[in-house]
């Protein structure tokens, strides 16, 4: 069992996911710093500075909120985005592990058949030079 799994390994291309691991790690910090921004209020903050607010007329309190808001879905669109492209990175890789992986499946389909095959002419040829002494003796 190990030396399938150490068969699989060597024939990954590495160089390959070597040199897409920056990108891919990359990729997860902009996205995490996209998701978890330092200097965002909690909303419980948002709650108390729009109460206060309370001397602006409703109309333009409404427009600041809108304008806020629409602030918050461009960020959300964009992070959206930034995830996508993540997750296609890591998609392309996965698809090249699964396709080195069933490489490697048909290989060892092949070599166990040679090797059953190898065992079944080496008992052949013992059966038969077994036979070929009792017969001469």
């Amino acid at each position: 069992m190990a030396i399938s799994w150490l068969s699989a390994l060597k024939l990954v291309p590495w160089s390959d996911v070597i040199s897409n691991a920056p990108l891919v790690a990359e990729g997860a910090k902009k996205l995490w710093g996209a998701v978890v921004k330092p200097g965002t209020p909690p909303e419980s903050d948002l709650a108390a500075a729009t109460a206060t607010d309370s001397e602006m007329p409703q109309m333009a309190q409404l427009q600041a909120e809108v304008a806020g808001l629409r602030g918050e879905v461009s960020d959300l669109h964009r992070q959206m985005v930034d995830s996508s492209a993540l997750i296609k990175a890591l998609a392309e890789q996965n698809a090249q592990l699964v396709a080195q992986v069933q490489s490697t499946r048909v290989r060892l389909r092949w070599l166990a058949a040679l090797a059953g095959l190898a065992i079944l002419l080496a008992g052949a040829s013992l059966w038969y030079g077994l036979t070929a002494a009792v017969g001469r003796g």
